[in-house]
């Protein structure tokens, strides 16, 4: 009664080929290079941010009410 397997053997996945490069469009470039740039610019702004300090004198003010 020992070594019993329950259910159907399921068969071993193939490996799925790979898209030759040849297939890629113009536009399919263009938009690539396109999100290169946004990404750089991004990375800029976040550079530059970060390089200045927390910004002062913002943030909630109390009124000079009750003492």
């Amino acid at each position: 009664m020992s070594g019993r397997q329950g259910g159907k053997l399921k068969p071993l996945k193939k490996k799925k080929e790979k898209k030759e490069e040849a297939e890629v469009d113009e536009s399919d470039l263009a938009y690539k290079k396109k999100q290169q740039e946004e990404q750089k610019k991004l990375k800029e702004m976040k550079d530059k941010a970060n390089q200045k300090g927390p910004l002062v004198g913002g943030g909630i003010k109390k009124s000079g009410g009750k003492k």
